[in-house]
């Protein structure tokens, strides 16, 4: 495969994605979103892939926002269609991986690069980093799912005043509001990151794929949570990986899981 605007490689089962245009600040643009959408829909069941990490190129940026000029002269239904491709193709589509993606944001998240690190299930960043939604200086609001995620997990109060205020705020902020599970220096950032992908490696790929449907479940509306929570524990029983994970418990060993369901 091959891309425009993003670089990829696979080492150590690890899936490393490089949004790729420095000159533009990474900043977002349809085409991206539909390459990146394609590039995570063929590794999507891939068992030899355990972990995804989505960075930016250069040092400046992880993605600084989506590329206005796209969509400067669209109307409210052409608005309406840019947010609804952007849920479906990508933000959406990182939140309900069946693998755990890692946002390495190596320096200004804004607006849809902000939107593209809170959709992934953990964020790890530089202490260069700059995160904010500047979207209502330019009339607009946060499109791509941000009213909703930077809520979830910063609580309504901070939501309301980051977006209304276009504040941008520092990686150790971000960190003290729940948004990031590490700060390091940037020097560090990739090998912080790996570090968690050799921790997640060691364990069953088929029950973190069940753990983040059973976590996801507890922000969607209408839906139980605790009752989902239920169902993803019981599809734990019909695959290798927890027949693998308990005998090898009880044979005092470390388990070798395969990632894969058990055949009917």
């Amino acid at each position: 495969m091959k891309f425009d605007n993003i670089l990829f490689q696979v080492e150590n089962r690890v899936l490393t994605i490089t949004v790729n245009r420095p000159d533009k600040l990474n900043a977002l643009t349809t085409h991206t979103i539909r390459e990146l959408n394609e590039l995570l829909a063929a590794y999507r069941n891939d068992n030899n892939i355990n972990a995804v990490v989505i960075t930016g190129a250069g040092e400046k940026a992880f993605v600084a926002g989506a590329d206005i000029s796209e969509f400067a002269d669209f109307d409210a239904e052409q608005g309406r269609m840019l947010s609804r491709n952007g849920h479906q193709l990508l933000f959406n589509y990182i939140e309900n991986y069946s693998k755990p993606i890692i946002a390495a944001i190596n320096g200004f998240a804004l607006g849809g690069g902000f939107e593209l690190a809170l959709s992934c299930h953990i964020r790890v960043a530089s202490d260069n980093a700059r995160m904010g939604f500047p979207e209502v200086t330019l009339g607009v609001i946060p499109g791509y799912g941000g009213t909703q995620r930077l809520a979830q997990l910063a609580g309504k109060g901070k939501a309301l005043e980051l977006i209304l205020t276009a504040d941008m705020i520092k990686a150790q902020e971000a960190f003290d509001l729940g948004l990031l599970n590490a700060v390091v220096p940037q020097a560090d950032l990739m090998n912080k990151v790996y570090e968690i992908c050799e921790k997640i490696k060691s364990k069953s790929p088929v029950a973190i794929s069940h753990a983040i449907v059973a976590i996801n479940a507890n922000y969607k509306d209408g839906v139980d949570g605790f009752a989902v929570e239920i169902e993803e524990f019981g599809k734990c029983f019909e695959n290798d990986d927890f027949r693998e994970g308990t005998k090898a418990f009880l044979e005092k060993r470390k388990p070798d899981f395969k990632g894969k369901l058990a055949q009917a």
